[in-house]
């Protein structure tokens, strides 16, 4: 024995021994004090082959000290009962006995007597049983059990302890329980050398001898501002991944959710290390495939924390690339997806352990779930999950499969009796179909088979509360609001228990807010609404307070437990409550109440399942309590990307909606916006950036703001889409955008537009009729190349151009032909073309139109209510953004416009400021007459001196007064900053400060410069 031993210590401490201690050498100081002190304890069980591994410390004044279990590992805690707490002064122990002695210590693990090396202790090979009373020469017999305070161990146990010893002496011990048999020197070598290892790294972190204050090392330390510890709580975090560099950096969410210490190394490394090792080949595989494919990453995994916890989280994240269009940085975000997946899973955990069998199969037949009496019937789970269920003992059941198979095609539940072949006993299975396949719950009624039919309708009640346990489930799954997850349990639990109220309080800043209610009076509503908590209401302080539910079968037991409270039945007209704390993530986040018009002693099953509703409704409701959050701040900055208010301009009346997806809380990018331009002219535009989140909405932005600048150049429509096309391609492969831009001209009444993509416009003309554009656009932002066609109209006075973004026309029940085609309707409809009709015009100017505009606008509004209510569900409940822009077009009368052409002559300047007098006064604007003058005659005579002909002056009379000089030239004009001994150059700057604005346009013929002025005078002319 001695020599076996002996070749055990040569080949293994020599080699495995020396390498655990480089292995602890290398741990950094990224690991808190319990990370260390716990891999210090996995190394040192390992290398004694030991059967778990204790940490003690030194608590309590000095003189009287008690040993505390502080860390464990290898063997649950209700096996380590007695070694809690030691005397170290009395109790004969190894922990304490070297933490005593100083030195090391090997002993049965409950004898007072020492083994020094080369002993064994006791008489013989074994070791007394833990925990016995030993007398000398006595032995536990081999297998048997210890039972004595130090819980249920192995027979023959003995601990080998080290201790561990501070400045002033021992305050710990590191001991390994094991065999009967005696470590070895090698072995005592190694865990010595493990003990001053943990004692040099606690001294370092300035861990010491104490009483054991309120954070010790072995517990966690809280911290953080009261900010930080809010946004650690929403669970969500941010990373970086330097691709060449090989670099992670994580914000402080993120280290607080994988549990890493605020020191930990930024490496890849760092985070592959916590990733669980089933599903590491599905995360290599998403990040493989998006920095292959250049695209998104997502993956949904498990993290195994440093602290020993796992939990479930989901990674999403872009890529940036590099100029050559390589991946440089991952940039993501990860949030804790374990509470939404125990939602998933909670049906499932409830059914598990029913006392009948319970299976599941998917369409295809194949078994998806069997809880634990499934499994005595059709096989263990490992061997039949996956596999058709036909192929085990069900395939030989006469008539089971056209039953089952029937039971799925009806949709209905349906019971009948089998007998099993495993065991020949009889079974009443009950089938339910699930819209992801079949149910069957198996009850044994081989013994009561005469009462057949009682006993299928108990099956029969409890098969269907189970189908409705799993309807509420996945009902709270797709909740999304609160207000959804209050329909929702209206709908699923108040039904089954004949229920006729609900009540649903939330805590929020110290009380409890009303978030749902059905059945309920408004006067007992207001009553209840924002009590504050565990002071204020009586009833609900203690269900809060001590979180178990409250069931209250009659007014007069309420009465009497609530004396204080007895006017409150009466107002909320209910004689029975079940009042029910909600708990989410450990927190009680409100109550929720059931309640009945008439009395009602609820059975110990169904309070029972009640208890465990709400569970799921907690969950549900604290979810849906973030989405609301974030749902809010997501249509808030919607609305601050989109024109606060539109321009009403003298060329149209515009009137828009917005409506954003009701559905998901990632903005969407449709967009919209008039833009008036020079010569009374305004440009229409309407666009929807493809996808949703915040992305989307920074490129709908910049699509913004890039059509301004366009638009202020003058450009025409199809150059316009041209520059918005480089802009989005420059975004990445990925980022497509459609758009329809419109001009129009008062003046002639000319229309053009450009489509990138987009949904064609509608066109209504003053008699009613409804045309829409060729269907076939061209390809989206992003996606094509220039040039984009134009399509130019003549529109007349009065006509109503309709844009749109796809949301109103498509959806996942409606293509959009079909979708234009209704919205033709409503337009063409009796009601309709009331509204699409153009009011009478008044005989004004466009200078007075603003009474005109003010009356038309209110009747496109109302137009506007009907396309969206008409063309959107009724709740409004859509998968996408819908934007709708809805101008009326007005032209502007003959009479408003005056043009003349101009020799190529200096004494050009002359006779324009004579056709700018004789026309100004024939519009009764004297009081502009100088002023034009002079803008004309600066104007003309720049055109003379560097431009070149034909030279023509026209004025246009609108919301202002419009002076243009227009030539053959194609030279764009600058201001000159003219020195003071310059005779000229200060002609545009005259220009520019006497007129309200001024710019250039190109035209076909070359270009025109234009000026603007206020019209104060908003009387009819004669």
């Amino acid at each position: 024995m001695a020599e076996r031993r002996g070749t055990y210590a040569v080949g293994r401490s020599h080699s495995w021994g020396d390498e655990r201690l480089s292995l602890l050498s290398a741990v950094g100081t990224e690991l808190t004090d319990r990370e260390v002190m716990r891999h210090a304890l996995d190394q040192a069980v390992s290398e004694l082959g030991g059967l778990a591994g204790l940490v003690h410390w030194s608590c309590g004044p000095a003189g009287s000290r008690t040993l505390r279990l502080v860390l464990a590992s290898g063997l649950p805690l209700p096996a380590l009962g007695g070694w809690e707490e030691i005397r170290q002064d009395e109790a004969p122990l190894a922990p304490a006995r070297a933490v005593r002695d100083g030195r090391f210590v090997w002993l049965p693990a409950a004898s007072g007597e020492t083994a020094g090396p080369g002993e064994t202790p006791g008489v013989g090979e074994e070791a007394p049983g833990v925990g016995e009373a030993v007398e000398p020469g006595e032995t536990a017999g081999p297998g048997e059990t210890a039972r004595t305070a130090f819980g249920s161990l192995p027979a023959a146990t003995t601990v080998a302890s080290v201790p561990l010893t501070g400045p002033d002496g021992p305050v710990g011990a590191l001991s390994i329980l094991i065999g009967p048999r005696e470590p070895t020197p090698e072995q005592v070598a190694f865990l010595e050398a493990v003990g001053r290892w943990a004692e040099r790294r606690l001294s370092r972190s300035g861990a010491g001898v104490g009483d054991c204050d309120e954070y010790p090392w072995w517990q966690q330390r809280p911290g953080g501002s009261v900010v930080q510890q809010s946004v650690d709580a929403v669970k969500a975090g941010s990373w970086e991944w330097g691709i060449h560099t090989g670099e992670m950096r994580w914000d402080r969410a993120g280290l607080t959710l994988l549990g890493l210490p605020g020191g930990y190394e930024r490496r890849i490394e760092s985070w592959l290390n916590l990733i669980h090792p089933e599903d590491m080949p599905r995360v290599m595989a998403a990040t493989e495939k998006s920095l292959r494919e250049r695209s998104g990453y997502e993956a949904e995994y498990r993290v195994r924390r440093p602290d020993g916890t796992t939990g479930w989280v989901q990674s999403r994240a872009h890529l940036e690339l590099d100029a050559n269009g390589e991946p440089v940085r991952m940039l993501g975000k990860v949030w804790d997806t374990t509470e939404s997946r125990m939602a998933r899973e909670s049906v499932g955990q409830a059914l598990r352990y029913m006392s009948d069998a319970f299976f599941a199969v998917n369409r295809d037949w194949r078994i998806t779930f069997l809880n634990v009496e499934a499994e005595r019937l059709v096989g263990p789970a490992g061997e039949v999950l996956g596999r058709p269920l036909w192929e085990g003992p069900a395939g030989t059941v006469p008539e089971l499969e056209d039953r089952c198979r029937r039971a799925a095609a009806d949709g209905r539940p349906t019971g009948f009796d089998i007998q099993w072949p495993t065991d020949d006993r009889w079974y009443h299975i009950r089938l339910v179909s699930v819209p992801d396949g079949l149910t069957a719950y198996l009850t044994d009624v081989t013994e009561r088979r005469t009462q057949a039919a009682r006993r299928a309708e108990a099956e029969r009640v409890g098969a269907e509360q189970a189908a409705r346990i799993s309807e509420l489930g996945n009902a709270l799954a797709d909740a999304v609001t609160t207000q959804d997850v209050v329909q929702v349990v209206a709908a699923h639990v108040l039904p089954p228990f004949g229920a006729s109220g609900l009540l649903m309080l939330c805590l929020e800043g110290g009380r409890l807010n009303v978030v749902g209610s059905v059945g309920y009076p408004r006067t007992f509503l207001s009553r209840i609404d924002g009590v504050p908590a565990f002071a204020g209401y009586r009833l609900l302080n203690e269900v809060l307070g001590s979180r178990l539910p409250r069931f209250i079968s009659s007014t007069e037991e309420y009465e009497q437990l609530f004396p204080d409270l007895t006017g409150n039945p009466a107002i909320a007209r209910k004689n029975a409550w079940a009042v029910l704390p909600l708990i989410a993530s450990g927190n009680a986040i409100g109550t929720c109440t059931v309640s009945f018009d008439e009395p009602r002693r609820l059975s110990a099953d169904e309070r029972t399942l009640l208890t465990a509703l709400s569970g799921m409704v907690a969950q549900a409701l604290a979810r849906a309590r973030l989405y609301d959050t974030e749902h809010a701040r997501a249509q808030a900055l919607q609305r601050g990307l989109l024109p606060r208010a539109l321009p009403s301009p003298a060329a149209l009346t515009p009137a828009v909606r917005y409506l954003p997806a009701s559905s998901g809380t990632d903005i969407g990018g449709d967009w919209y916006d008039v833009i008036p331009l020079s010569a009374e002219r305004v440009a229409l535009v309407i666009g929807d950036v493809m996808g949703h989140g915040l992305a989307e909405a920074a490129t709908m932005g910049r699509l913004r703001t890039a059509v301004h600048t366009l638009a202020n150049l003058e450009l025409p429509p199809e150059e316009v889409l041209a520059h918005l096309n480089e802009v989005v391609s420059d975004l990445g492969d990925d980022s497509f955008a459609t758009c329809l831009y419109a001009v129009y001209d008062p003046i002639t009444g000319h229309c053009s537009l450009a489509r990138a993509g987009h949904p064609p416009p509608l066109i209504v003309r003053p008699d009613g009729s409804v045309e829409c554009l060729e269907p076939t656009p061209d390809p989206p932002l992003g996606a094509g190349e220039p040039p984009f066609s134009t399509v130019d109209l003549r529109l007349p006075d009065g006509s109503l151009l309709v844009m749109y973004t796809d949301g109103l026309v498509e959806s996942a029940a409606r293509d959009i032909d079909t979708g234009i085609a209704e919205c033709t309707q409503v337009l063409t409809s009796e009601y309709g073309r009331l509204l699409t009709c153009p009011p009478p015009r008044p005989r004004t100017s466009g200078r007075g139109a603003g009474g005109r505009h003010g009356t038309d606008h209110d009747r496109l509004d109302r137009l506007c209510d009907l396309l969206v209510g008409a063309m959107l569900p009724a709740k409004r409940l859509t998968a996408d953004d819908t934007a709708l822009l809805i101008a009326r077009l007005h032209g502007l009368a003959s009479g408003n416009t005056a043009g003349w052409p101009l020799p190529e002559d200096p004494v050009a300047a002359g006779l324009a400021r004579t056709h700018v007098r004789e026309q100004l006064e024939a519009w009764g604007l004297e009081e502009l007459v100088v002023t034009t003058e002079l803008l004309a005659s600066e104007l003309v005579a720049n055109v003379v001196r560097h431009a070149r002909g034909p030279t023509r002056l026209r004025l246009i009379r609108g919301n202002s007064l419009i002076c243009e000089v227009s030539d053959a030239s194609a030279t764009t004009p600058r201001i000159r900053r003219a020195a003071e001994t310059d005779e000229g150059g200060r002609g545009l700057q005259l220009v520019s400060a006497l007129s309200q604005r001024w710019g250039t346009r190109y035209t076909a013929e070359g270009k025109c410069i234009w000026t603007e002025q206020p019209i104060g005078w908003t009387g009819t002319p004669p």
